[in-house]
């Protein structure tokens, strides 16, 4: 059932207001609406039913419950919910619009988390591949430093074993001087040994190693 509210309000409004009260005619058995201030001859309803019939009393009270105050009270608060109604429809719709919004944000946040991890996933590769091509290239330098340092402490024991070999001296034994020829030959004779003797000797003073003896 619809009710249309704004005819209701029309005629509520122009009716008398209430309250309403049942007055009864014991003579009749006819039942009336008035309001407590009405006199004589002024109710609201003047016949409120039918002689004898077995409800008009209830339907008497009934109407005079249902007043214009209270019909307009009743208006009014239906207007009342209808306005908590429409907010709350309006926050819901709000509350939905952020939330859709919030979703959208959301799936933002976590695609842009995706890709944030993609890429740091391929600099640590790049890191990784990065630092074991160094950690290889330090190795080399490492082996060839140990390779100079080694060659240069060889060059410096050369260096140094050339100079001692440099400030060595060997003093040869001088030669007999001979006369005649016969002279010179048995003094070669004779002394050819014991030249040879002492210059192996004079070297091996010297600290140089003879081959030969």
């Amino acid at each position: 059932m619809t009710i249309d509210k704004r005819a209701l309000r029309e005629v509520a409004e122009k009716a008398t207001k209430g309250p309403w009260k049942v007055f009864s005619d014991i003579d009749t058995k006819t039942f009336s609406i008035h309001t407590p201030r009405d006199k004589r001859c002024e109710n609201v309803i003047k016949w409120g039913g039918f002689d004898c019939q077995p409800n008009a009393e209830a339907n008497a009270e009934f109407i005079a419950a249902f007043n214009p105050k209270v019909a307009l009270a009743l208006l009014d608060e239906n207007i009342q919910l209808q306005r908590e109604k429409d907010a709350i429809e309006a926050v819901a719709l709000a509350l939905r619009d952020d939330m859709r919004q919030a979703r959208e944000q959301l799936a933002a946040a976590e695609q842009e988390r995706e890709n944030w991890r993609i890429s740091f996933d391929n600099e640590r590769y790049r890191a990784d591949k990065l630092a074991a091509a160094l950690n290889a290239e330090r190795e080399k330098l490492v082996m060839a430093n140990r390779s100079l340092i080694t060659q240069h402490i060889r060059a410096n024991s050369a260096e140094s074993r050339i100079a001692e070999l440099e400030a060595r001296t060997v003093c040869l034994p001088k030669l007999p001087v001979l006369g005649s020829t016969a002279e010179r030959y048995e003094g070669f004779a004779d002394g050819a040994s014991s030249m040879r003797n002492e210059c192996a000797n004079a070297i091996h003073a010297a600290g140089i190693k003879v081959e030969g003896e």
